[in-house]
């Protein structure tokens, strides 16, 4: 070991161990992959009700129930433009296309597990309710030929309202 290195100290001729310093933490996701192809680079997004993510590929395994607040699908740009036919000019949904394990959506904390103790589901209607409400919102302004409503905005208003159409209205539970 050179006698110059941070392992030596003035003065003492015995080695330090140097521990490195860590300069990142993993803290959690940050990457927001195009939920079609997997492309890091996104440029649009789209919000949809928790129930919602039942609609895409491989969502079999996640417990919809359990997602605190809404998710999200990126696109990049070039599959942007295919989401965007598919629905404005086609009108057909892009769920089914979508992989739900490239989606955005925070899932509740397993207290369960830990404290052996039972927790009641998130109730997620009102989410529901706030992005129906907001989806009719732009749809009617659409119509209105309001010149403020944008082209991401309605793409998202008619996913959004196609989706909750094919699930339904929710189910009440047992507390309801």
């Amino acid at each position: 070991m050179d006698r110059t290195s941070p392992a030596w100290t003035a003065g003492d001729d015995t080695p330090k161990r140097v521990l490195p310093v860590l300069t990142r933490m993993y803290t959690g996701r940050t990457e927001k992959p195009c939920c079609l192809c997997g492309h890091p680079e996104t440029a649009h997004r789209v919000e949809i009700p928790p129930r919602a993510i039942q609609q895409l590929k491989h969502a079999s395994p996640i417990a919809w129930r359990d997602i605190e607040g809404e998710v999200t699908l990126y696109f990049c740009q070039d599959d942007w433009e295919t989401v965007r036919d598919l629905v404005l000019e086609t009108g057909m949904s892009p769920l089914s296309r979508c992989n739900a394990g490239r989606a955005s959506f925070v899932l509740r904390e397993d207290f369960e597990a830990l404290l052996n103790a039972n927790r009641a589901e998130p109730d997620q209607r009102p989410l529901e309710r706030e992005l129906l409400e907001n989806a009719d919102d732009v749809l009617e302004r659409y119509e209105a030929d309001d010149p403020h409503v944008e082209e991401r905005d309605l793409v998202e208003a008619r996913i959004v309202t196609w989706a909750m159409e094919d699930l339904g209205p929710p189910r009440l539970t047992a507390d309801d």
